[in-house]
């Protein structure tokens, strides 16, 4: 039982919550790279994204796990990207600060997704049953190498008027 619900429902709703969190993640994307804020998606994604993170940690553990590293680096990025959204409004150097953690973060989800397909996935576990592996290294690079390309582009793309609470 993990806060009250069996282990597997638990799980469940950990994946839904971070599939929800990627796939509003990449609406998001393309809304860096088109200029476009894009503001229920974008609560969508981070509200998803926190909720991944911290739901990672409700699993059973003994020790820190690289996973759990990835949960702290996530939320610290998180901060930002929201502080950056909510708090400066977009404003000056915040635009650039969003741009980057809000890419970091769903890269950081897409990595994790990654991981966890190589280790469930029957096909890909039989081509890279380590991890350490041609396959998954390639398709970890190949996913490293979209982000850093998104990040550049949107950084260039991404230029709107900072918005302001009512």
């Amino acid at each position: 039982m993990i806060l009250g619900m069996p282990a597997a429902t638990y799980t469940f709703l950990h994946v839904l919550i971070s599939l929800v969190g990627i796939g509003a993640g990449f609406i998001v994307a393309y809304g860096l790279l088109t200029g476009k804020r894009l503001d229920g998606w974008t609560a969508l994604f981070l509200a998803t994204t926190v909720a991944t993170s911290v739901t990672g940690f409700g699993f059973p553990f003994d020790h820190l796990l690289p996973s759990h590293k990835v949960g702290i680096v996530s939320l610290v990025v998180l901060a930002l990207a929201i502080l950056a959204r909510y708090r400066f409004h977009l404003a000056g150097a915040w635009r650039g600060i969003y741009v980057v953690c809000a890419a970091l973060a769903l890269y950081l989800n897409v990595f994790v997704a990654v991981v966890q397909a190589f280790l469930k996935v029957p096909a890909l576990k039989a081509l890279a049953p380590t991890q350490t592996e041609s396959p998954f290294l390639v398709a970890q690079v190949g996913v490293l190498t979209l982000f850093v390309g998104l990040v550049i582009v949107a950084a260039k793309r991404f230029h709107v008027d900072p918005v302001r609470s009512v």
